[in-house]
């Protein structure tokens, strides 16, 4: 069995009289890519603050990389990197600069800080910005040298919260496969908090959705896509005769199927399994009828987005870079 990353058992997470996050429960095995979908004011970020230690909850028990964060606070933020909905950037410094300044913050030696900014430097395609102030690099560039800054620690999980907002395309594309390199190459876990559905399902070996601090669904995104009604066959046939042949056998079975007699084609309810398609032509093969290459249809994310959520509702969570008391460690208002 894989170890987990990351285990979550029953946080509880109030702001005043909001309750943001009620008895989240989620494993995240390691070296996976694990997203958390849900609307504004669901509770992303404040999952994403009290599993990196940044709050504490008011209840529950968790553990990253193998450290109860309860107990072993300190422990657990040596193995974790973090990089925020907002840039830490410096843009008062150039990028060689920046990756120094985490050096230090992480304790580094000097000879080993200079060593991992140079490798991170060429890791993200960063040589543009290794001399410049950063706040003349374009966005795509600063979020890659805000997440270059994450890994300056070498962390085993990293917590991404919103990585691609505001990104170009190309970037989103460009970050998506600087993901995909760090859990390939180097297995580190990824827990990903998006709004953006196709990269949850670009990326992410499991989603969550999480709605008013509730998950409301988990799974890998087939199986998510599988939990609402929707999903077609869609079957072509060369001429009318052996359209209505069709139609005819598989009416025998099937009460809801829409037919277009124009185009000959018809819409056979189905959820996407292999076995469900195999079975659907194994009767058309019984029945010796001919249909041209099937088209598999299942819902999309955003139709389970849509279905499990609903409308969202004004958002609880606070600002990221809402300030936190020391004593606390809660979110406080300004």
């Amino acid at each position: 069995m894989t170890p987990l990353a990351i285990s979550a058992n029953g946080p509880r997470e109030s702001y005043g009289d909001k309750l943001v996050l009620d008895g989240l429960g989620l494993e995240v095995a390691e070296g996976t890519v694990f997203a958390l979908l849900g609307p504004n004011g669901a509770g992303k970020t404040t999952a994403v603050q009290i599993l990196s230690t940044l709050i504490r909850a008011d209840a529950g028990e968790m553990r990253v990389a193998g450290h109860d964060l309860a107990r072993e606070p300190d422990s657990a933020r040596h193995a974790i990197g973090v990089t925020g909905q907002f840039s830490a950037v410096d843009g008062l410094l150039s990028g060689r600069e920046n990756l120094h300044l985490m050096a230090d913050l992480r304790h580094l030696g000097r000879a080993e800080g200079r060593r991992r900014t140079t490798e991170l430097l060429e890791q993200f395609d960063l040589a543009d910005a290794a001399e410049k102030m950063a706040s003349t690099c374009s966005g795509g560039m600063r979020r890659r040298l805000d997440l270059a800054m994450t890994l300056v620690g070498d962390p085993r999980v990293i917590f991404l919260d919103e990585p691609t907002t505001g990104l170009d395309p190309r970037s989103h594309r460009t970050m998506w496969e600087i993901i995909r390199r760090l859990v390939a190459d180097h297995g580190v876990t990824i827990f990903l908090t998006t709004q953006y559905l196709e990269e949850a399902d670009q990326l992410a070996d499991r989603i969550a959705v999480l709605d008013h601090g509730r998950l409301v669904a988990e799974g890998t995104a087939e199986e998510l896509k599988r939990l609402i009604p929707g999903g077609h066959v869609r079957l072509g046939f060369a001429d009318a005769d052996t359209f209505e042949v069709a139609v005819r056998a598989l009416s025998r079975t099937l009460d809801d199927m829409p037919r277009d007699d124009d185009a000959l084609t018809l819409q056979v309810p189905s959820d996407g399994r292999v076995r469900s398609l195999r079975a659907l032509l194994d009767l058309l093969d019984a029945e010796s009828i001919e249909a041209g290459e099937p088209s598999v249809l299942t819902p999309d994310l955003d139709n389970v987005f849509l279905a499990l959520t609903g409308q969202p509702r004004t958002a609880v969570d606070p600002p990221a870079d809402h300030p936190v008391d020391p004593l606390t460690e809660k979110a406080v208002a300004r």
